[in-house]
Formats: C-alpha cells, structure tokens, sequence
C-alpha cells in the first residue's frame, strides 16, 4: 500500500516536486494551505507532511514556525530542494512570441533578470503551480508562466527555458512531519530541533545559550517569535547537531531548562547539510 504525503499547493508545485524527490514511490497529496497539510496527518488521511520552513533567497516561512509547534506532529526528517525556475508556454509557443509572463510574486522577483531582458509584462498569480494550469487553459502563446518542470509536464506546456533564476542557490529547506517520534540512535549526522521560552530574569537568554556554547554544541539555528501577539512572551525555535542521550547535549538542556518555562522537542532525525555545486542533496 502506497504512502500519502502531504504539501501545501497545488500539483506541479515545488513543494510536489520536493515530496517526488524524498518519496518517489508514494502518492503525493495536494493542501490548499500549510494547516490542511499538518491536519492531514493528524487525521489520518496522510501518513507524512512536507512543509517549507526556509529559503536561501527570502528568508523563513513564518506561518510554519507557529503551525509546528502547537501541531502535535515530529520532525522525522529534512529535505534541501533545489528550486529551478522555468519558463513554461504552451504547445507550439516559442520564446520569442511571448509577451507577458504570470506567476508567484516571489518567483517573479527572482527572476528580474530574465524577465527584463526579454521584455516581458509580469502578471502576479497565487502560486506557480496554479499559473502554469492557467496558462494551459488560457491557450494564448502570448502568455507563459514561470513554475518548475514538473508543472509543464501535469500541465502539458512546452518548455521553453529553464534555471532562469537570478541567483544559482535558490534551495528550500522542508521539513518531513509524522505522528510519531523517529527512533534514531546517536550518531554524528543527527539533528534536534526544539522551542523554548525563557524565564522572565535578566539576561535568561543569554544564560539558557551558555550551555551549548560550554558544552561543545553547535546550534545551527535559533530564531525568535512572538506568542499569541505579547511583546513579553517571545517562544524560540532552535536546531543544534547532536542527540539528546549525547552526554554534552545533556547537559546543555539541563541548563536551558533552568533558564526557561517551557521546552518542546519537535523532533530528532538525520541531518542533511545543503546541496553540493553539482546540485546534489548532501
């Protein structure tokens, strides 16, 4: 029986893409949005969720730093998706009889470039995905739409140019969500991610990091945000390498939890770097 993976988009998004890449043998599951995405795990409906947390051009996915914790879900694994923007038209389309192009305002702006020396109108769309399926239905060769080469495929469009982005590091990081915790062992390539909150004393933050940095432990990233809009109640995300049974690990969260209120450990799962230059998931 095949697995169901849940993304937020429509089919040909680059969320799909990323899920055909991890799990191409199981039956991907389009989400309108992040949360029915997480809801389909949690119901039942899918057995895995692959969510965009980040994105080497514009930064974090905020929505997801809120949705995650409260979820219920755990972090099994992790995903760097090389993003590769193209120009998708019609059957029969050439380059040079298009006119205007429609897409996500994000991947509109990473391809400035491309689209100003062609001269071609922007047109901003809610996804790329749903651009490219527009395109197909408008049938005007005059139009084309910027989406991944999976789109053009589902869609029936010609490609017509591809790796149009500006910049060549266009990767999104996903994170894989389950119901249930991965039993991992120990080991040099392992991951933890957690949200915390600190007590209400001077420099808390400051003293809860001391541990880490004492302790030999790398944290990858930490990120704050605010809780249910106080200004006083700031929750922070952080990735560190290593295990929670690693002894130095242990440490450290003993001397975080001196330090904070509340600690949630979202998940422990094998670490994946970035891409290498060939563009290959290392």
């Amino acid at each position: 029986m095949m697995l169901k993976v849940a993304f937020q988009g429509e089919k040909g998004a680059f969320s799909h893409a990323a899920v055909n890449a991890v799990f191409p043998n199981e039956e991907p599951l389009p989400c309108v949005t992040f949360e029915n995405a997480i809801a389909a795990v949690q119901n039942g409906d899918a057995d895995y969720a692959m969510v965009p947390v980040e994105n080497s051009l514009y930064g974090r996915i905020t929505d997801i730093h809120h949705i995650l914790p409260e979820s219920g879900l755990k972090i099994v694994g992790e995903h760097y998706h090389r993003v590769n923007m193209c120009l998708l038209g019609i059957k029969g389309a050439e380059l040079d009889e298009i006119e205007e192009v429609q897409s996500l305002s994000v991947a509109l702006g990473q391809c400035r470039k491309f689209i100003r020396d062609h001269n071609l109108r922007s047109i901003n769309a809610v996804d790329t995905a749903g651009s490219a399926r527009e395109v197909s239905e408008h049938g005007d060769k005059r139009r084309a739409a910027i989406a991944s080469k999976l789109a053009g495929e589902i869609y029936g469009l010609d490609l017509l140019a591809e790796d149009i982005e500006d910049e060549d590091h266009n990767t999104t990081r996903f994170l894989i969500m389950s119901r249930q915790m991965l039993e991992i062992n120990s080991a040099p390539d392992v991951k933890t991610t957690f949200v915390f909150r600190v007590r209400n004393v001077p420099a808390a933050l400051y003293k809860a990091m001391g541990g880490f940095a004492t302790n030999g432990i790398n944290m990858t990233k930490l990120e704050s945000y605010m809780v249910d809009g106080n200004f006083t109640a700031t929750q922070f995300y952080a990735d560190i390498e290593g295990h929670p049974s690693d002894q130095s690990v242990k440490f450290a969260m003993e001397e975080l939890e001196f330090f904070t209120d509340y600690i949630n450990i979202l998940g422990i799962y094998p670490s994946k770097k970035s891409y290498d230059e060939g563009g290959k998931e290392v």
